[in-house]
């Protein structure tokens, strides 16, 4: 299994606070860093499916999740969803 893998990250546009459905990465700020510390390659992908967070790598999907249920900004370390994205990408091969 190599060690360093590319992930694309892919997202889709939410609504927060009221304000206006649109691609923000605030909350994915959490997992980049925990995926890049890993030494893993993130590229960010814009979707267009509402509210959804996707992992790819080697074209498989090995994560998904609604984009609301991660923590805003902050490194990921306290975020469970952080920890179960970062465990799927490396079981991916």
């Amino acid at each position: 299994m190599p060690m360093y893998a590319v992930v694309y990250l892919r997202y889709g546009p939410y609504s927060a606070v009221g304000l206006s459905v649109e691609h923000r990465t605030f909350r994915l700020e959490g997992l980049q860093v925990v995926l890049t510390r890993d030494g893993h390659e993130v590229i960010l992908e814009k979707i267009d499916d509402w509210d959804v967070v996707e992992l790819m790598v080697n074209g498989e999907v090995v994560f998904r999740c609604n984009i609301k249920d991660l923590e805003f900004g902050g490194d990921g370390k306290l975020d469970p969803l952080c920890e179960e994205a970062r465990l799927a990408v490396l079981k991916a091969y």
